[in-house]
């Protein structure tokens, strides 16, 4: 567009730099001096080598995406970097200082800042007062108190550069998570930070949100700003990163410069494979219908219907943009919001589906897409969150009986490979593809029918993926019927067998597996019917 000659949109509708632009911002990156080199860092625990001869230097302006699979050493390092930990050996170099350690505040001095999966905000307190908190600038001598209106006058300019739709007043607790995501970053520029590490800040953010983040990036780095950018969301990392460093087992196993960062080059560094060999075709042609949905109404579109039949043995993929009706129809289907009309049946029967136990009781099962917020209780055991949908199992006299529970929850691990030292250990301290699993382990001990998956790999890193997808296709060999709604286009593609697609309320179209393609799928995802060209190229989510 005129007037716009250094950004372009790429196939998924996000913003994105120029190749020109952004091969020579990568140029400049490379060209400009380290202001911080880890040299050969390594940290050892009793019994474990965490890292080994780690090195990783940032240049002022670059962008690095570092990845790896989960326990490859990602968090150690940003722990050692972030003074939190102290490594075994090895040497932290800022500004051609030298430190066997660093303490937390030595790097809050040396300008680094973390923007952390798990956003550290107070909801009871405005933006200023979350940015500045513990720092916030004070009057009234003995009095000491807050001076307002100076920490809006300090906020304000922060939120202009990163171009957020809301002011220094405004409480947090009204905020999107894409929002909150901006006042952490606000918070670490209000440090002076040179260098913002950014672990999975994009996990649970829609299309749109994380193409504002990427341009607030962007930003950053055209201010000299550097950032370390954690994901596991690769196509993000190749659209951002000037430079790739992979981590597997604890060691540096590869770099890739901007012209060598490719998706699947990525995934053969982390995991020792290529990424086609996570998806495992159907052994045997589905079954009858298992679950049929005949215009079925939700109060997210209540003008609107569902027609669907979903087959024994099949993966059904429902795609769909933000906002098009898919978890909203999980959850009516499940009993957890109410149906305004239309019938449900399973292998034939009508279901009277009031509220989740009803479903249960008939064996369809929803793995919801927030895991920690409905699908576990994270203070609990891995043998109490297994046990937790069926304790009458479990029970001798209206009392549960622990060693019954552990029992079966020793059986699902080892069914399921769930990393845990034992089935005791709290469900907190688990990776997101091992609370996946139990989650998945909990409907496994109650012989399920029809099995909902909703994002069934949000926020896991590639290798866990592709034991998702084995244990959804062995369900499937088995007879299970599985929905599976996911906004990641490569995952619907590779996993499904078929693909439904929906539409402001409506499946819009289905495909067969000879007809699958991303253009096909967005087609049918704005609206238009496969035999109209389609107008533009936008991104799957919600």
């Amino acid at each position: 567009m005129e007037g716009e000659p250094a950004r372009c949109y790429d196939r998924a509708g996000f913003i994105a730099p120029r190749t020109d632009d952004r091969h020579m911002s990568a140029l400049q990156a490379a060209s400009a001096a380290p202001f911080l080199d880890l040299i050969d860092i390594g940290k050892t625990y009793p019994g474990v080598v965490a890292l080994s001869a780690v090195n990783l230097s940032v240049a002022p302006g670059e962008v690095i995406g570092l990845v790896g699979e989960n326990g490859a050493g990602k968090s150690t390092l940003m722990k050692i970097l972030g003074g939190v930990t102290a490594p075994s050996e090895g040497t932290i170099r800022i500004d051609a200082a030298e430190h066997a350690a660093m303490s937390v505040k030595d790097a809050t001095k040396a300008g680094i800042a973390f923007v952390h999966q798990e956003l550290n905000l107070f909801d009871n307190l405005d933006v200023a007062a979350n940015v500045f908190i513990g720092r916030e600038p004070r009057f009234g001598g003995l009095l000491n108190l807050i001076d307002t209106r100076a920490l809006h006058e300090k906020v304000t300019p922060l939120l202009r550069r990163l171009g957020a739709d809301f002011g220094p007043a405004t409480p947090v607790a009204i905020l999107s998570l894409a929002q909150r995501q901006l006042v952490e970053i606000a918070k670490a520029l209000s440090l002076d930070a040179r260098l913002v590490i950014m672990d999975e800040p994009t996990s649970s953010l829609t299309a749109s949100e994380t193409a504002r983040l990427l341009d607030v990036i962007a930003d950053l780095k055209k201010n000299h700003v550097s950032v370390i950018f954690i994901s596991h969301r690769l196509q993000e990392v190749e659209r951002c990163a000037d430079r790739v460093i992979v981590l597997r087992d604890g060691k540096v196993v590869g770099r890739l410069d901007r012209a060598q960062i490719q998706h699947d080059a990525m995934i053969r560094l982390m995991i020792g494979r290529d990424l086609k060999s996570l998806y495992i075709p159907p052994a045997a042609p589905p079954r009858e219908v298992a679950l049929d949905l005949a215009e079925v109404r939700t109060a997210a579109f209540p003008s609107q219907s569902v027609t669907l039949g979903l087959r024994g043995g099949e993966i059904l993929g429902l795609a769909g943009l933000v906002g098009s009706g898919r978890t909203e129809l999980a959850r009516a289907i499940f009993g957890i919001d109410r149906r305004l009309g239309g019938q449900i049946k399973l292998l034939g029967q009508v279901l009277e589906i009031a509220e989740p136990r009803n479903a249960i009781h008939r064996g369809l099962y929803l793995i919801p897409e927030d895991r920690k917020q409905s699908g576990l209780v994270l203070d609990f055991s891995v043998a109490e969150n297994i046990s937790l949908a069926n304790l009458p199992a479990y029970a001798r006299a209206s009392l549960v009986q622990d060693n019954a529970e552990t029992r079966n929850a020793e059986q699902q691990k080892a069914k399921l490979k769930i990393k845990v030292p034992s089935v005791a250990t709290r469900t907190s301290s688990l990776s997101g593809g091992n609370q996946q699993k139990v989650v998945l382990a909990k409907w496994l001990s109650m012989s399920p029918k029809v099995i909902i998956f909703d994002e069934p790999t949000r926020g896991i890193d590639v290798g866990a993926k592709g034991e998702i997808y084995e244990l959804m296709r062995a369900l499937a060999d088995a007879g299970v019927a599985i929905l599976m709604i996911s906004s990641d286009m490569e995952e619907v593609i590779g996993v499904s067998d078929r693909i439904a697609v929906m539409h402001e309320g409506r499946i819009s179209g289905i495909l067969e597996r000879n007809e699958f393609s991303e253009d096909r799928v967005l087609q049918l995802a704005i609206g238009k019917s496969l035999r109209e060209p389609p107008a533009m190229k936008l991104a799957m989510g919600g």
